[in-house]
């Protein structure tokens, strides 16, 4: 074995004696009280097994990264989830033909204007709407997708759970309602 093999040999042993020892003494060294859970070994005995272990600091051969926190990420959103959340702001505002909001719908005016708040533009018309989009089977329907009456001349939003939110006729404001209240014409998911 050469001189360089031999060294490099011995540093490998000095520095899988510091990890061991610096892994021995975590266990071993006094911590500062942590919760603990304790676990039931059937047969053996009932012991308290901490939620962290704590590495002393400043071990010789141990360099403990400094890791910023990680960022809290809250879950996204789908255009349709979003889409849907509009729609139901909108529950009890009036039904008014030809109106897109903000403060009065029509069907096809409630759709278009919960999709344009999702940041997604969709035609104005119910028939324009259903001639758009993906086609999704009335079974894998998901909150916010586009379900179509009437042939195609009736738009609503499924809001899960076998509900739509829409604006449905003169003198009915937004409101939510079962799917299965009209015959469909088809769904499409944007």
């Amino acid at each position: 074995m050469t001189t360089n093999a031999v060294k490099r040999q011995a540093r490998r042993a000095v520095a899988a004696g510091a990890v061991g020892a610096a892994t021995i003494g975590a266990f071993l060294l006094p911590a500062a009280p942590a919760s603990a859970q304790p676990v039931t070994i059937p047969g053996v005995g009932t012991f308290e097994v901490p939620n962290e272990v704590q590495i002393p600091q400043g071990v010789p051969g141990i360099e403990l990264p400094q890791l910023a926190p990680l960022p809290f990420l809250a879950p996204q959103k789908s255009v349709g989830e979003a889409a849907l959340d509009a729609a139901m702001s909108k529950i009890g505002a009036p039904y008014v033909y030809g109106a897109a909001g903000p403060n009065a719908f029509d069907c096809s005016g409630l759709v278009q204007w919960s999709y344009r708040q999702a940041g997604r533009e969709l035609p104005r018309t119910s028939g324009a709407q259903l001639a758009s989009g993906t086609p999704v089977s009335v079974d894998a329907l998901q909150p916010g997708d586009l379900v179509s009456f009437y042939g195609g001349g009736h738009s609503a939003l499924y809001a899960g759970n076998g509900n739509i939110v829409h604006a449905s006729t003169a003198g009915t404001p937004v409101q939510l309602a079962p799917i299965s209240s009209m015959p469909i014409a088809g769904a499409r998911r944007f």
